[in-house]
Parts: C-alpha cells; structure tokens; sequence
C-alpha cells in the first residue's frame, strides 16, 4: 500500500509541475474591450481611441500598454515602451482605461488601431491580450467604395493577425507542454524500473 501512496503523491507532483510550466497554474487573467467604430469629421485635429481593460489574479505591478495599427497594406507599433512619434501619439492610463490620442489628424490616419495588454511577469497564457480594434476613419473626398474598400482591407488584416497570435500562442504553449511530458515519462520509466526490481526481490 505505501509504494501505491508513493508513487501516486509523485505523479501529482509531476503533473502539477507540467500545469506550472505550461502556464495553467498561473491565474492571471485580462481581458480587453475597445469599441469597433469612431469617426472624426474633416475639422476634428485630435481624436481619443478608447480601450478599457480589466485583470483578475494578476500581479499588481502596472500592465505594458500596446498601440498598434493595421493599414491597409503594413502594420505599425505606434506605442510600446514609449510612443515612436510623442508629438503625434501620446498614451494616458488609469486604473482601468487606456486611450491613444493623435494629434494633427488626417485622412491618411485611417486605419485600424489595437489595444493590447500585457502582464509580462506571468506565465498564463491569458495574462497577454488585445482588443478587437477601432476602426477610425475621418470624414474627407474620398469616394465611399474606396471608404468600403479600405474597411475590408483592415478587417482581412486584423483576421490574418488574430490567427497568427493564436497559432503562436498555441505553439509556445505545446512546446511546454512537451517538454513536461518528456520529464513526466522519463520519470515513470524510472519508477517502472523501481517497482520491477522491488518484484524481483521479493521471496
């Protein structure tokens, strides 16, 4: 009964520590919401993108802040450490709410910006999250088809960037995971061969 006790008090210990590794014993989680829309007229000079955030079982130091946008051909990091353009991009946090602000806004500006969160101390695999985005469009001489046009571009964009955080994070996630159950099999071979030696010597 006791090498039954010993051996099932190890796997706990083992399959814990693969629970650990893979980020699932990590309970931060965050989660993100931006509006989809925001349009500026022809004579709005600044706009104020919204992102609100919330996080549960995470670390109480201050979250990095994200900003980013899809055009309709490239993306750009607008905002990480610092803002690459201070004096058109400035980031202004709360407890709860981020927003982007830009200055000296013209239609070339149209786009889709992202808000992202991140707890960078965690290993849970929900402690890093973005928004959908905002779709920010400000009212010029363009025709409407072309308007239409762009806003699909970015939805297409936006789509191939979820997939691919997905496919990474999934990625990273089965690379732990794998290398726990090495770990995790290497260990049983080990106590296979223990308990094979205790049989044989035995009376």
């Amino acid at each position: 009964m006791a090498p039954s006790n010993k051996l099932k008090n190890m796997l706990v210990l083992v399959f814990d520590w693969i629970l650990y590794r893979a980020g699932v014993a990590d309970n931060c989680q965050v989660t993100v919401t931006q509006p989809k829309f925001q349009e500026a007229d022809s004579s709005t000079n600044t706009v104020f993108l919204k992102c609100a955030f919330s996080a549960s079982g995470c670390s109480s130091d201050p979250p990095e802040i994200l900003w980013f946008r899809f055009l309709t051909d490239a993306h750009e990091d607008l905002c990480a450490s610092s803002c690459r353009d201070p004096k058109k991009y400035k980031v202004h946090v709360t407890q709860s709410n981020t927003s982007l602000e830009i200055n000296d806004l013209t239609a070339d500006d149209n786009a889709l910006y992202i808000c992202g969160i991140a707890f960078s101390n965690s290993d849970s695999p929900h402690s890093k999250k973005t928004g959908d985005g905002t779709v920010l469009t400000k009212a010029g001489k363009e025709p409407s088809s072309k308007k239409l046009g762009f806003v699909f571009m970015i939805i297409i964009s936006s789509l191939l960037f979820l997939y691919s955080s997905t496919a990474f994070t999934f990625l990273v996630l089965h690379k732990k995971v794998s290398n726990g159950r090495k770990i995790f099999q290497a260990i049983a071979q080990e106590i296979q061969k223990q308990r094979y030696a205790e049989h044989w010597q035995q009376p």
